[in-house]
Protein backbone atom coordinates (compact mmCIF):
# COMPACT_ATOMS: atom_id res chain seq x y z
CA UNK A 1 0.00 0.00 0.00
CA UNK A 2 1.46 3.62 -1.52
CA UNK A 3 2.67 6.20 1.53
CA UNK A 4 -0.16 8.14 0.10
CA UNK A 5 -3.17 5.63 0.75
CA UNK A 6 -1.83 4.78 4.47
CA UNK A 7 -1.87 8.21 5.63
CA UNK A 8 -5.47 8.72 4.48
CA UNK A 9 -6.50 5.89 5.91
CA UNK A 10 -6.13 7.43 9.62
CA UNK A 11 -8.67 10.12 8.29
CA UNK A 12 -12.39 10.02 9.01
CA UNK A 13 -13.95 8.12 5.67
CA UNK A 14 -15.71 11.28 3.87
CA UNK A 15 -12.54 13.41 4.42
CA UNK A 16 -10.35 10.69 2.79
CA UNK A 17 -12.67 10.07 0.12
CA UNK A 18 -12.92 13.69 -0.71
CA UNK A 19 -8.84 13.89 -0.16
CA UNK A 20 -8.84 10.95 -2.54
CA UNK A 21 -10.69 12.68 -5.16
CA UNK A 22 -8.54 15.44 -5.50
CA UNK A 23 -5.17 13.66 -4.85
CA UNK A 24 -3.09 15.34 -7.09
CA UNK A 25 -4.11 18.75 -5.56
CA UNK A 26 -3.08 17.33 -1.72
CA UNK A 27 0.19 16.12 -3.63
CA UNK A 28 0.82 19.17 -4.54
CA UNK A 29 -0.11 20.83 -1.36
CA UNK A 30 2.46 18.63 0.38
CA UNK A 31 5.42 19.08 -1.99
CA UNK A 32 4.27 23.27 -1.11
CA UNK A 33 4.21 22.40 2.04
CA UNK A 34 8.21 21.05 1.85
CA UNK A 35 9.02 23.73 -0.54
CA UNK A 36 7.83 26.32 1.88
CA UNK A 37 9.75 25.12 4.70
CA UNK A 38 13.10 25.03 2.13
CA UNK A 39 12.54 28.49 1.57
CA UNK A 40 11.66 29.97 4.61
CA UNK A 41 15.12 28.39 5.99
CA UNK A 42 16.75 29.70 3.02
CA UNK A 43 15.51 32.93 3.49
CA UNK A 44 15.77 33.25 7.08
CA UNK A 45 19.42 31.72 6.61
CA UNK A 46 19.95 34.52 3.99
CA UNK A 47 18.66 37.36 5.71
CA UNK A 48 20.32 36.77 9.56
CA UNK A 49 24.22 36.23 7.04
CA UNK A 50 25.04 37.86 3.97
CA UNK A 51 21.40 39.73 2.34
CA UNK A 52 20.29 41.62 5.90
CA UNK A 53 19.83 44.39 3.93
CA UNK A 54 18.07 43.01 1.10
CA UNK A 55 15.28 41.14 2.22
CA UNK A 56 13.38 40.86 -1.59
CA UNK A 57 17.08 39.09 -3.10
CA UNK A 58 17.11 37.15 0.36
CA UNK A 59 13.50 36.23 -0.81
CA UNK A 60 13.73 34.92 -4.18
CA UNK A 61 17.22 33.18 -3.65
CA UNK A 62 15.00 31.28 -1.79
CA UNK A 63 12.51 30.81 -3.59
CA UNK A 64 14.51 29.73 -6.77
CA UNK A 65 16.25 27.11 -4.42
CA UNK A 66 12.83 25.82 -3.79
CA UNK A 67 11.44 25.86 -7.01
CA UNK A 68 14.49 23.20 -8.53
CA UNK A 69 13.48 20.93 -5.19
CA UNK A 70 9.38 22.01 -6.57
CA UNK A 71 10.35 20.66 -9.87
CA UNK A 72 11.45 17.06 -9.07
CA UNK A 73 8.68 16.56 -6.78
CA UNK A 74 6.21 18.09 -8.34
CA UNK A 75 7.38 15.74 -11.82
CA UNK A 76 7.60 12.87 -10.06
CA UNK A 77 5.07 12.79 -7.33
CA UNK A 78 2.28 15.42 -7.64
CA UNK A 79 2.63 15.38 -11.60
CA UNK A 80 3.56 12.06 -12.08
CA UNK A 81 0.56 10.56 -14.70
CA UNK A 82 0.60 13.95 -16.62
CA UNK A 83 2.84 15.16 -19.12
CA UNK A 84 2.45 14.99 -22.69
CA UNK A 85 5.50 17.05 -23.81
CA UNK A 86 8.91 16.53 -24.52
CA UNK A 87 11.41 16.49 -21.08
CA UNK A 88 13.02 19.96 -22.39
CA UNK A 89 10.11 21.32 -23.17
CA UNK A 90 8.61 20.51 -19.77
CA UNK A 91 11.58 21.91 -17.85
CA UNK A 92 11.70 25.06 -19.98
CA UNK A 93 7.64 25.74 -19.54
CA UNK A 94 8.45 25.16 -15.90
CA UNK A 95 11.16 27.42 -15.39
CA UNK A 96 9.10 30.27 -16.91
CA UNK A 97 5.97 29.31 -15.04
CA UNK A 98 8.07 29.26 -11.59
CA UNK A 99 10.37 32.61 -13.06
CA UNK A 100 6.49 34.33 -12.78
CA UNK A 101 5.51 32.57 -9.69
CA UNK A 102 8.62 34.26 -8.12
CA UNK A 103 7.67 37.40 -9.37
CA UNK A 104 4.40 36.84 -8.36
CA UNK A 105 5.44 35.59 -4.38
CA UNK A 106 8.00 38.57 -4.29
CA UNK A 107 5.53 41.46 -5.13
CA UNK A 108 4.03 41.43 -1.89
CA UNK A 109 7.28 42.10 0.30
CA UNK A 110 7.88 44.31 -2.46
CA UNK A 111 4.78 46.59 -2.19
CA UNK A 112 5.48 46.46 1.49
CA UNK A 113 8.76 47.84 1.35
CA UNK A 114 8.99 49.97 -1.46
CA UNK A 115 5.37 51.14 -1.42
CA UNK A 116 4.38 50.63 2.26
CA UNK A 117 7.90 52.46 3.53
CA UNK A 118 6.95 49.15 6.28
CA UNK A 119 11.38 48.76 6.81
CA UNK A 120 13.55 50.55 8.87
CA UNK A 121 14.17 53.28 10.08
CA UNK A 122 10.23 54.17 8.63
CA UNK A 123 9.08 51.45 11.24
CA UNK A 124 10.61 49.51 13.96
CA UNK A 125 12.87 46.55 13.40
CA UNK A 126 9.82 44.25 15.06
CA UNK A 127 6.91 45.50 13.15
CA UNK A 128 9.78 45.22 9.99
CA UNK A 129 9.84 41.72 10.16
CA UNK A 130 6.65 40.86 10.86
CA UNK A 131 5.52 42.71 7.79
CA UNK A 132 8.39 41.34 5.88
CA UNK A 133 6.98 37.45 7.02
CA UNK A 134 3.56 37.89 6.14
CA UNK A 135 3.85 39.94 2.89
CA UNK A 136 6.40 37.65 1.97
CA UNK A 137 5.68 34.34 3.70
CA UNK A 138 2.25 34.05 3.58
CA UNK A 139 0.48 36.22 1.21
CA UNK A 140 3.02 36.15 -1.74
CA UNK A 141 3.14 32.15 -1.43
CA UNK A 142 -0.22 31.83 -1.08
CA UNK A 143 -0.55 34.08 -4.02
CA UNK A 144 2.32 31.77 -6.26
CA UNK A 145 0.63 28.79 -5.07
CA UNK A 146 -2.47 29.12 -6.17
CA UNK A 147 -0.82 30.65 -9.91
CA UNK A 148 1.49 27.71 -9.93
CA UNK A 149 -1.16 24.66 -9.70
CA UNK A 150 -3.15 26.60 -12.20
CA UNK A 151 -0.14 26.87 -14.52
CA UNK A 152 1.06 23.30 -13.94
CA UNK A 153 -2.29 21.80 -15.39
CA UNK A 154 -2.70 24.60 -17.99
CA UNK A 155 0.81 24.46 -19.56
CA UNK A 156 3.34 22.17 -18.02
CA UNK A 157 1.69 19.14 -17.18
CA UNK A 158 -1.46 19.76 -19.60
CA UNK A 159 -2.33 15.84 -20.52
CA UNK A 160 -3.44 13.72 -17.93
CA UNK A 161 -2.90 9.84 -17.55
CA UNK A 162 0.33 10.28 -20.03
CA UNK A 163 2.85 8.52 -17.62
CA UNK A 164 1.39 5.16 -16.74
CA UNK A 165 1.04 5.49 -12.91
CA UNK A 166 2.50 2.70 -10.53
CA UNK A 167 -0.69 0.12 -9.42
CA UNK A 168 -2.70 1.07 -7.24
CA UNK A 169 -3.71 -1.15 -4.11
CA UNK A 170 -7.00 -1.04 -3.10
CA UNK A 171 -8.15 -0.16 0.39
CA UNK A 172 -9.51 -3.45 2.45
CA UNK A 173 -12.92 -2.60 3.84
CA UNK A 174 -12.98 -5.63 6.10
CA UNK A 175 -10.26 -8.07 7.21
CA UNK A 176 -10.61 -11.09 5.48
CA UNK A 177 -12.30 -13.90 7.64
CA UNK A 178 -10.19 -16.88 7.61
CA UNK A 179 -11.50 -20.16 5.74
CA UNK A 180 -13.12 -22.58 8.02
CA UNK A 181 -10.85 -25.47 8.59
CA UNK A 182 -11.78 -28.56 7.22
CA UNK A 183 -11.86 -31.58 9.75
CA UNK A 184 -12.30 -35.32 9.20
CA UNK A 185 -15.14 -36.38 11.32
CA UNK A 186 -14.40 -40.17 10.64
CA UNK A 187 -10.88 -40.15 12.95
CA UNK A 188 -10.98 -39.78 16.52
Amino acid sequence: MRLTDRTLNWLPNPLAALLRKHRETVKFVIVGGLCYVVSLVFNYALRLTVLGAKPVTALTIANIIATVVSYFLNREWSFRTRGGRRRHHEMLLYTVVNGIGVAVNSAPLWIAQYTFGLHYPNVSHAVEEISDFVFGMIIGVALAMVFRLWAYRVWVFPHDDVRPAPKRYEVPTQAAVPAPVATDSTSA
